[in-house]
């Protein structure tokens, strides 16, 4: 090949048409970033759609990614399950939450209980707020809290630095229903009135059940509770 003549190595068919593929990258408007390497842009090469790309661009330099983890991401289809989109100015906490969220559980044929479900998140409780989105942080499980001379139990407390607010989570093995409400609603403004700080912003509920139910959120009318599913893997 003439190129391989006079530049050397280097210049094989294969690199020419990857070299095309980088070109046609930057022409789509992809902002590359020096902090991936070339091992990372050949796993998003094979991606077609740009806004895919620049997602996962983004997300790989944000969090660091191997190239194991970046592909481990896209084979898990992670941009499709996220609902935060590149036009969206003001997202909210429920665009950067996946849907549905990926759990491992060892045996996914059983049938799992709450209390199952509950434990397995808490074993993998890292991969569990990797899963879940963006900035999430660990602040307690089955947190006891008292209203009037009741006891409940919130299934898991977190905190988002991206948004500045505590999230309250609430696992349910069903699907959706509209009894859910009254109990989030509940439980965030316990967390409002006595555990955040005047600093942070409010509360958010997030209820994750096995299967969605639309018409149940048409009359939620409470912007700070969201819902998503999950599938075990």
């Amino acid at each position: 090949m003439k190129l391989t003549k006079e530049l050397g190595k280097g210049y094989t068919i294969s690199a020419l048409k990857r070299m095309h593929q980088f070109y046609l990258l930057f022409q789509k408007g992809a902002t590359l970033s020096h902090q991936l390497t070339i091992s990372h842009y050949i796993e998003l090469l094979k991606l077609k759609d740009i806004q895919k790309v620049k997602y996962y661009i983004s997300i790989s330099s944000k969090l660091n990614l191997s190239v194991r983890e970046l592909r481990e991401r896209i084979k898990s289809n992670e941009y499709e399950r996220i609902g935060y989109k590149e036009e969206l100015k003001e997202p909210k906490i429920n665009t950067l939450i996946k849907n549905p969220i990926l759990i491992k559980v060892k045996n996914r044929n059983d049938e799992i209980t709450e209390y199952a479900l509950h434990q397995t998140i808490l074993e993998n409780i890292d991969d569990f707020l990797k899963e879940l989105g963006i900035g999430f942080l660990y602040a307690g499980n089955e947190v006891k809290i008292k209203i009037g001379n009741s006891f409940h139990y919130i299934d898991f407390l977190l905190f988002n630095v991206k948004f500045n607010c505590y999230v309250v989570i609430e696992l349910k093995v069903t699907e959706f229903k509209a009894e859910y409400i009254g109990q989030v609603m509940k439980y965030i403004n316990y967390v409002d009135k006595n555990i955040k700080e005047p600093f942070n912003e409010k509360t958010v509920g997030v209820i994750i059940c096995k299967k969605e139910n639309k018409y149940v959120m048409e009359y939620c009318t409470d912007s700070r509770i969201f819902t998503t599913t999950y599938e075990t893997i």
